[in-house]
This record gives C-alpha cells, sequence and structure tokens, in this order.
C-alpha cells in the first residue's frame, strides 16, 4: 500500500465509446417527454458515454443482482425504471447520516454506476446512424437516470473527504472556497475513471486526486501572484475626479449656450434664430408632439434654401454664439 501509484487504482480506458451519431427521436417524443428528460437526452446524444469494464456485467443476472430485479420501465414514469430501493442510496436521498462504507459496499455502487453507463452506451451504438424510436428513448433515458443517481450518491458519500482535506492542507494565501470546488471537480474526476475491480478503496484513488488539484490551485494562485503582486485595493484605484470635473464643464457650456440663445445675446437674425432652433430642437417645447432636430435639408425646405446655405447660416450663428460664451466665462 506504501507503494501504491495512482495506475493501479484507475482503471485502463478498457471500454470508451467514441461519439456515436445517433439521430434524434421523432419530434413527437421529443414533446412528450419532461423538460428535465429532454435535457439529459440532449447530453447523452451529444457527449461520449465511458465505462469502466468488469467481468460480473457478462452474467445474466447481473441487473437483478445490482438493481434488485430486471430493468422494468415504471408506467407511471415512463423514462424510469422500477426500484427496488437499495438502503445506502434511500439513506441517501432521505438525508439520513451514513456510516463509512464497506469495500463490498462500495463495490456494489460502483458496478451499478458503471453497469448503467455500459447500457447507455450499448442502446447508442446499437441505433449508430439510426433514429431513436419512443421506446428505445425511454430505456435510454432511464438508463441515464440510473446513471445519474448512482453518481450522486457515489458524490455525496465522499464530499466529506474534499472538505476534511481542504482543513487538513494548510496553503497560505489560498481561498477556501476554491480549494473546495477544485476538490470536488477532482472528486468528480475521480468517480469517473475509479476500477473497483482492482480491490482498493475509493478513497485510496480519490485522495490523491484531491491532493492533485490542491496543488494545482497553489501553482495557479503563484503565477497570478507573479503577475499582481498586490491585493486588489479599491483606494488604488484612478480617481475619476477630472472626468467629473469635464462633464460638470460640459453641462454648465449647455446650460449657457441655451441661456445665450434664448435671450439672443449672440444678437442673431431672425433666420439663424429660427436654423438653429430647428437643426438642434432648441426654444419652447410643442405642446402637440416632442420636437425632434431636424436635417439640414428639412431645414433648408422649411425656410425656402438649400441645405449647403442652411449649414453656412448654421456656422456663422454657431461662431456668434461661441464668442458669446466665451465672453461670458471671461467675464465670469
Amino acid at each position: 500500500m506504501d507503494m501504491l501509484h495512482v495506475e493501479d487504482v484507475v482503471a485502463k480506458p478498457k471500454q470508451a465509446r467514441a461519439a456515436v451519431s445517433v439521430k434524434t427521436p421523432p419530434e413527437a417524443v421529443i414533446r412528450s417527454l419532461a423538460t428535465d428528460d429532454q435535457v439529459l437526452l440532449t447530453k447523452l446524444l451529444t457527449e461520449p458515454t465511458d465505462y469502466v469494464e468488469h467481468p460480473d456485467f457478462e452474467n445474466g443476472d447481473t441487473e437483478s443482482v445490482l438493481f434488485g430485479a430486471p430493468a422494468k420501465l415504471n408506467g407511471a414514469f415512463p423514462t424510469r425504471f422500477v426500484e427496488s430501493g437499495d438502503p445506502i442510496s434511500s439513506a441517501v436521498s432521505a438525508g439520513e447520516r451514513v456510516p463509512t462504507l464497506s469495500y463490498k459496499q462500495e463495490k456494489h455502487l460502483f458496478l451499478r454506476f458503471n453497469y448503467a453507463r455500459r447500457q447507455v452506451s450499448l442502446i447508442l451504438q446499437e441505433h449508430a446512424g439510426k433514429r431513436l424510436s419512443g421506446p428505445a428513448t425511454r430505456r435510454l433515458l432511464a438508463w441515464g437516470h440510473r446513471m445519474l443517481s448512482a453518481r450522486g450518491v457515489i458524490v455525496r458519500l465522499n464530499m466529506p473527504l474534499v472538505l476534511a482535506m481542504a482543513k487538513r492542507t494548510r496553503l497560505s494565501n489560498i481561498d477556501f472556497n476554491e480549494m473546495v470546488s477544485e476538490g470536488n471537480m477532482a472528486l468528480l474526476r475521480s468517480v469517473e475513471k475509479f476500477d473497483c475491480s482492482r480491490g482498493f478503496k475509493f478513497s485510496t484513488y480519490s485522495c490523491r486526486a484531491i491532493l492533485k488539484s490542491f496543488s494545482r490551485v497553489a501553482m495557479r494562485a503563484s503565477r497570478y501572484r507573479g503577475k499582481f503582486p498586490a491585493e486588489f485595493d479599491p483606494a488604488m484605484e484612478r480617481s475619476d475626479y477630472i472626468d467629473r470635473q469635464r462633464d460638470d464643464l460640459v453641462a454648465d457650456c449647455v446650460d449657457e449656450l441655451k441661456e445665450i440663445f434664448i435671450g439672443n445675446l449672440a444678437d442673431l437674425s431672425e433666420v439663424e434664430q429660427k436654423v438653429i432652433s430647428e437643426r438642434f430642437a432648441l426654444g419652447a417645447p410643442c405642446l402637440s408632439m416632442a420636437r425632434m432636430p431636424k436635417t439640414l435639408e428639412q431645414v433648408g425646405q422649411l425656410i425656402g434654401v438649400t441645405k449647403e446655405r442652411v449649414r453656412q447660416i448654421q456656422n456663422n450663428a454657431l461662431k456668434k454664439m461661441r464668442v458669446a460664451l466665451e465672453d461670458r466665462f471671461l467675464a465670469a
């Protein structure tokens, strides 16, 4: 046990299903499925389902041994199998405290998990290049639910292991929640790869995988520290005083220009006032409809000149208003 390596515990790739092209079921079958079944079906059809082979899978009574009875669809829930009620799974689902599993109990759970994955893979291989029928779709989903259920039980039973190792592993400047998150991901990957036929407990392999994930967190944090040696401090951010001062100045200029135009402090002619009023929607608001700025061509049609002449009148009026604005600011 002291010289144990990861290769002694993790499964060799005995059986891995490459992406199998399976046509989706008819639209009527998909519409009859619940939302969670539709999501699971998409996952099963698009992601490869690998499994760890075991000699017991070739026995004719494997389903009865692992699940209590041969697989039979539930009439009330056609995408679920009739379950005999595994005591460990029932206890986990009920939130009860489950003592540490023996090797035999743990092996039983992993065999259930991998057998369900194997059945999913076989159904997809059987329908490679074909369209899934309604019965085949329901059996595929039923095995998929069994697969997820078995994996969920294994993960929930071993999540305290991640917390214990995260508390025991003291890494400076590493967020505890980040360590737990990375450890949970390592736990999920370990469940997918573990081979129970080698005679070791799952914790033997998963502990090493979790510790390795912690080292990845530490290396990532070290690289981050190399680039950003100081903690984020809002007080060190660039001040926006200049931006706010510029915005205030712009707002003041706009207000001054409005006053200059309304009071005609720039000595604009009637035509110039008309052009500026229509081009920039200044002046008294219209009660019937909101005033909108007009184009040069629209203003030209309104006063009977070309749009080029409107541009000349506009530029001359703006020059007068700019001079008046500068005089007011200098006087202030």
